[in-house]
């Protein structure tokens, strides 16, 4: 055989391996999940043994970075990291606010009432979308709507 055609070849090889070896990890990297729990624990590792780092709310938003049978590491809109039951997940839309003062209103604009505030980290299920705006829900009930720039 010819040497640019074993040449080619192996550049082929390397390539489609490493397109195998990286893509696996940015698709995996970006998996979206919402906690289902009421409450839920966050661990410094994959299973209960490990300590409670912090708990969320329900509708809490997180990244998937890693899996570990049935744990999940995951990161969240801080960048925090921690682990997490699966079970404790789902693939409810959820938003979590990330400004300190946030108006939830009774229509997706801004000029109508103004519902409820809410601080930074509160956490809400999507419902509806209606342009830059989301139809929100907390876990209380509440409902309203609010500016996609306010939510992660």
């Amino acid at each position: 055989m010819n040497k640019l055609y074993i040449r080619t070849v192996i550049k082929i090889i390397i390539i489609t391996l490493a397109v195998f070896m990286i893509m696996p990890g940015l698709v995996f990297a970006q998996q979206r999940a919402t906690v289902t729990a009421s409450i839920a624990n966050m661990r410094s590792g994959p299973g209960t043994k490990y300590d409670v780092l912090w708990q969320v709310e329900q509708y809490h938003p997180v990244i998937i970075v890693k899996k570990r049978e049935n744990w999940y590491k995951i990161k969240d809109f801080e960048n925090d990291e921690a682990w997490i039951h699966k079970s404790l997940l789902g693939k409810v839309q959820g938003v979590i606010t990330v400004k300190e003062k946030c108006n939830i209103r009774s229509k997706a604009t801004t000029k109508s009432t103004v519902l409820f505030t809410v601080e930074k980290g509160v956490p809400f299920k999507v419902l509806e979308k209606k342009g830059n705006w989301l139809k929100i829900e907390h876990a209380d009930g509440d409902v309203g709507w609010i500016f996609k720039t306010l939510v992660w």
